[in-house]
């Protein structure tokens, strides 16, 4: 039975998977050319369920002709975290994806992660041999993504490189391009909910993003005003610890990390896990 680090982690997992699927339309040809670096002329949606003797869902799957004149089946992965089993995963794919489109089939695992994946990408056995590319967003400078003028493309940033250059400032750089390029507040705080669960993926840099958050986002300040300042002005500890807690629900809601959660609204983690 799963405990309670293993459900924490899934719900992370699943919250990931549902932003990239929601942005999947505008991100995925920014993805092709910057990271996977094909240069595509053609492009055809294919059904993204794959059965034969069991039910696959790809992340991505297209029927793509590149500038070559090259026909194929192009099939993406998002990963987040390591998995020891990809590579059978994904000749599970691969064989499903043969034996329907008879087509050449190119498939690649984006690895979002902070550290360099190792998972093994192929299988060289006596009687049969097989590989899938692998490659990590980390290795990608963020100012592929920050040339963008998507918001959702332009949040891939985070999980970019940034080379020499000084974390805090590329944070606050990203925050603000997002921002510009953002119509409303309900869209606004949409897009810097959606920024705060990428950079789980990047514990280093959670203190910078809640720095420049500050200082970029009326929604956050709004949030935190709200959180520290409101119960405090009518000097009700009692009423500032259930804002607390109303926050703290939300944003386990969110799949956010439960000592993020911690650090933000300063309840505990026991605390937070029962809500």
């Amino acid at each position: 039975m799963p405990n309670k680090k293993e459900n924490q982690s899934r719900r992370q997992t699943n919250q990931y998977d549902k932003i990239l699927r929601e942005n999947l339309e505008i991100t995925l040809p920014v993805i092709i050319k910057e990271i996977l670096g094909l240069d595509i002329v053609k492009s055809e949606e294919l059904p993204d369920d794959v059965q034969h003797t069991k039910e696959r869902k790809p992340d991505a799957l297209k029927k793509v002709t590149d500038v070559a004149g090259n026909t194929f089946i192009l099939h993406v992965e998002f990963q987040v975290k390591e998995e020891r089993d990809m590579v059978f995963r994904m000749l599970e794919y691969y064989a499903m994806l043969a034996r329907r489109y008879r087509l050449p089939i190119r498939q690649y695992v984006v690895f979002l992660g902070d550290a360099g994946p190792r998972m093994a990408t192929e299988i060289d056995t006596v009687h049969m041999k097989f590989s899938y590319e692998l490659v990590t967003v980390l290795k990608a400078n963020y100012r592929l993504f920050l040339k963008s003028d998507n918001p959702e493309v332009k949040m891939l940033g985070i999980l970019g490189n940034f080379g020499s250059g000084d974390s805090y400032l590329v944070v606050k750089e990203i925050i603000e391009g997002v921002k510009s390029h953002t119509t409303g507040d309900f869209a606004e705080s949409r897009y810097f909910k959606q920024l705060r669960i990428f950079v789980q993926l990047r514990s280093s840099l959670e203190q910078q993003f809640e720095k420049a958050m500050e200082t970029v986002s009326k929604f956050f300040k709004e949030e935190k005003d709200f959180l520290y300042r409101k119960g405090e002005a009518k000097g009700e500890a009692k009423g500032k610890h259930k804002k607390a807690i109303d926050i703290a629900r939300e944003l386990k809601k969110e799949g956010l990390a439960l000592d993020f959660i911690a650090k933000t609204t300063k309840l505990q983690i026991e605390e937070i896990e029962k809500l």
